[in-house]
């Protein structure tokens, strides 16, 4: 595939390296020539400095003969009008463009983004997608990580194996015979920072970051049987009312019994957060203010999330917010480097806003029928949902001797309303969903169980 990717920042750089690192032809348009020296020195990929919607940088970057552009320049207006360019001049089959501003996503304007006027095939809010990221962790408050799947049939949950953890020392077989009513499966593991597929009777160490594979109603077990079994939130402090801020907020609000206090920094940006908010109370002040923070009762708070722009803000917001009292911490980090303090500094949940565009992005340029993606363990592996066509080598296969490429692993089969497991006997039928496990390196073979032949149209 030919690719041609605008924006050479934090979200346009992770795009590339995954297309790169797939073997697909990749060029990268940036008005910076520091962002596009970096780029083309990290990245096997070529580099062209230009204004990412003139149509002649578009043409000297290979737009003409294309297979995908994607848009992601720190411009709104840059991104629709490259993808009405690519259109318009070059007609380049798939356009995908990251769009900020609500008011171009409002409803009322449903139809700007339609073939007969911006021609964009997929448009991505990071603010909506990242809000949406951390009410999923909401919903499983006691998991590092959390990838629904099957409309939440399915999730892929990642938990820590800490010190006198009942499940230390156990492997896959045991914990089926342990458990064998319990819809679960151990899928991955990443210890001492090398990412895995565990052996049947591979035994999980303290210290371990488990991925398990487990049936939607049977999370809230799980995670007990794991020790992590941790209630729902029904007192949280933010801070930070931007877009994200107030996202979190209104969604909160429509929770029974969940009573919700923010803080922001900026007067008007407060002002603006107060009006939109019906049951929410909002504090005007600076989110370091230990005096404003128990104002907004922190010490009782089961959950303070820190949302502003600024990752230090979040993470000393976090770190005073839990001295102060509050049960648990969330925050926003975009610097990958300061990912590693997260155990010290005592913060249970890192969401990366970049990592959760480029996954959105992914999940749309992933070739055959893929319909669901999240990055885990630092981008290390991917869990992804396909759906299997009459064409895939997949079909009349037994899922449970399922011969699957080298690091892939299944994490199990929806079909309707029921999950199966690697231990059910059961065989894939057309339109079955099957979501896996695979290290990055195996994604491409992934995507090639899930192809679309053209015998199938």
């Amino acid at each position: 595939m030919k690719a041609v990717v605008c924006g050479a920042g934090r979200v346009g750089y992770g795009i590339a390296r995954e297309l790169a690192a797939e073997g697909n032809s990749v060029t990268v348009v940036d008005w910076s020539q520091t962002l596009i020296d970096r780029v083309t020195t990290d990245l096997d990929v070529r580099g062209i400095v230009g204004h990412g919607s003139h149509p002649d940088t578009l043409e000297r970057a290979g737009i003409a003969d294309a297979d995908l552009l994607v848009a992601v320049t720190y411009s709104d207006e840059t991104n629709m009008v490259a993808c009405q360019v690519a259109h318009s001049i070059f007609d380049t089959p798939l356009k995908i463009a990251r769009v900020r501003a609500q008011s171009y996503l409002a409803k009322s304007w449903r139809d700007l983004f339609a073939r007969g006027a911006l021609p964009i095939d997929v448009t991505i809010s990071p603010e909506l997608e990242v809000s949406r990221a951390i009410l999923q962790r909401l919903e499983t408050p006691g998991a590092s990580a959390t990838a629904p799947f099957a409309n939440n049939r399915l999730q892929v949950l990642g938990l820590r194996v800490d010190e006198g953890s009942p499940i230390a020392g156990t492997n896959r077989e045991h914990l089926r015979e342990l458990f064998p009513d319990l819809g679960m499966d151990v899928v991955g593991v990443r210890r001492d920072d090398t990412v895995f597929i565990p052996e049947e009777r591979d035994p999980l160490s303290v210290g371990d970051d488990a991925y398990v594979a487990v049936a939607g109603p049977h999370v809230p077990r799980v995670l007990d049987v794991f020790g992590h079994q941790v209630q729902r939130a029904r007192r949280v402090v933010i801070i930070g009312a931007g877009n994200i801020g107030v996202y979190v907020a209104r969604a909160l609000e429509r929770m029974a019994g969940v009573r919700v206090r923010v803080i922001e920094a900026d007067k008007a940006q407060a002002e603006k957060a107060a009006d939109s908010l019906s049951r929410t109370v909002v504090l005007h002040g600076d989110g370091l203010d230990r005096r404003l923070l128990r104002e907004a009762g922190v010490e009782d708070a089961e959950l303070a999330i820190c949302l502003t722009n600024d990752d230090k803000v979040n993470l000393l917001s976090a770190v005073m917010a839990k001295r102060e009292g509050a049960q648990r911490t969330l925050c926003l980090v975009n610097e990958p480097g300061l990912k590693d303090v997260r155990t010290e500094l005592g913060i249970d949940i890192m969401i990366d806003p970049r990592g959760v565009t480029v996954s959105t992005i992914l999940q749309h340029i992933r070739r055959g029928r893929i319909t669901g993606l999240q990055t885990l363990a630092d981008g290390q592996a991917e869990a992804l949902e396909g759906v299997a066509l009459a064409t895939s080598p997949l079909v009349g296969k037994s899922l449970r001797d399922l011969d699957l490429p080298e690091d892939v692993s299944v994490c199990a089969l929806v079909r309707g309303e029921k999950v199966y497991f690697r231990r059910d006997n059961v065989t894939i039928e057309t339109n079955d969903r099957l979501v896996v496990f695979a290290l990055k390196a195996a994604v491409p073979k992934v995507e090639q169980l899930f192809r679309v032949s053209l015998e199938y149209f």
